[in-house]
């Protein structure tokens, strides 16, 4: 088959790239020269492990092309994924949907045989029946038809996601969009993965129920581990006991500064606001985004108190930026409120993240970039762990600790002990919901 994705970025880039691997035709559209110029030369505009060899391999296959022309893309496709942004809108926390639109009019400016406008993006209940609207006042003569089809990747596993998916969900209106889906998953379909389908309401819904439920999750568990700081239990071990049971899973249990990212942020206000619109507030998922911002503050005060009580004129190492390990995504990542509370209180910063820099220069001014842990940790008062990369789960805390000025710790992912600290020669080290190592006196 033939497919056109509108859009590089996260989504449409993976989508097409795995897409033309299953063997279809598969060619990508953006407006942004400069992007597709480099995609052209081989080069990935983001950080993903394997995609730029994945995509290599389509495209020295034939397989898989990129263009700045629309209806040169849209030609012979039968099937059209509309790939593009969806911001949280100013003001209201609605998903903006002005580059969904655009793409479904130009669609329908260019198509002229029976195509499938398939929404790869992320985007409120009824948006789908919209697009169509659309498409059909600026064409009434085109036969197509819409599908909803939400994509459930992970930054830093996006390729496995998409190639050994949990299920893929497809919301259509008929027979024929259906069996045109179909055929497009039908390298899944043959491995028995699940392909549900449903209708485009479902489909559109199932991908905001999903997030906003790992985000509580992950919201959830970090209440636990403030009330674990009081009480005296210990998170991990809460968690694992918890995450045996069958009901329950082990996945998302993880104690940490708060989600961020690109998806859970967004998605949890837009299905507030869907709430709020349909007069069903979303009360657990509203409370969700609140204390998840709490608990970013949350541990800011944990530093302040680690620095005696005030920022001014310390030197602090900071280990990792991006919202998680394996990505470069900056995109409401704690660190964005962490950092600038340091700097805002008069600390000199340093920063080590082994993706994050080219995101992070420009959201975190005043910051003092370096190459390693070892580097970031030299005289400093404080070390903060903010992102898991694998870089920092084996690091030499005996030597971290020979570099400081006041060995230190702020361990906000929970990848190393009070013992292992206490080994190292660390004098105090704190983490999220367990017992911490202070200073005497």
């Amino acid at each position: 088959m033939k497919i056109a994705v509108i859009g590089t970025g996260y989504v449409g880039l993976v989508s097409g790239v795995c897409f033309s691997d299953f063997g279809h035709e598969v060619v990508c559209v953006d407006k942004d020269q400069a992007k597709i110029t480099a995609l052209e030369a081989g080069k990935v505009p983001i950080y993903e492990p394997g995609l730029e060899e994945l995509m290599a391999k389509n495209v020295a296959a034939g397989r898989l092309t990129f263009t700045l022309d629309l209806a040169a893309a849209i030609e012979g496709a039968q099937a059209v994924f509309i790939a593009v942004g969806t911001p949280t809108r100013r003001g209201d926390g609605h998903a903006d949907l002005t580059y969904v639109m655009a793409a479904a009019e130009e669609i329908a400016g260019l198509a002229r045989d029976y195509v499938v406008i398939v929404t790869k993006s992320t985007v409120p209940v009824g948006t789908n029946r919209k697009v169509k609207q659309v498409v059909h006042k600026a064409a009434p003569d085109l036969e197509f038809d819409v599908a909803s089809n939400p994509e459930f990747l992970r930054e830093g596993a996006a390729i496995d996601d998409f190639m050994r998916p949990d299920r893929v969900v497809v919301g259509v209106q008929t027979d024929r969009a259906a069996e045109v889906m179909a055929e497009i998953y039908r390298p899944l379909f043959l491995r028995d993965f699940p392909i549900i389908t449903t209708d485009l309401e479902s489909a559109e819904m199932i991908k905001y129920a999903a997030n906003a439920f790992l985000a509580t999750k992950i919201t959830f568990i970090n209440e636990i581990a403030a009330l674990c700081e009081r009480v005296g239990a210990d998170i991990k071990q809460v968690s694992r006991g918890m995450g045996l049971d069958g009901r329950i899973g082990n996945k998302f249990l993880h104690a940490g500064p708060g989600y961020g990212g690109s998806c859970f942020p967004k998605d949890t206000k837009a299905l507030a606001r869907i709430g709020q619109e349909h007069a069903v507030p979303m009360q657990i998922t509203e409370t969700v985004i609140k204390v998840n911002e709490e608990t970013k503050r949350r541990m800011i005060d944990k530093l302040l108190d680690l620095c005696g009580g005030s920022f001014n004129g310390k030197l602090i190492a900071v280990l990792g930026v991006t919202f998680k390990p394996n990505t470069d995504d900056m995109r409401d990542a704690p660190a964005l409120t962490i950092i600038p509370a340091l700097v805002g209180g008069g600390a000199k910063v340093r920063v080590t993240d082994p993706q994050g820099r080219h995101e992070g220069e420009a959201l975190l001014p005043h910051v003092n970039w370096v190459e390693d842990a070892y580097k970031a940790a030299r005289n400093a008062d404080l070390v903060v762990i903010l992102t898991e990369w694998n870089e920092f789960r084996g690091l030499d805390l005996k030597k971290l600790a020979r570099h400081m000025a006041t060995p230190r710790m702020a361990d906000l992912r929970n990848i190393y002990s009070v013992k292992d600290a206490k080994r190292a020669g660390f004098e105090a080290y704190v983490s999220i919901g367990r017992d911490p190592l202070l200073p005497e006196g």
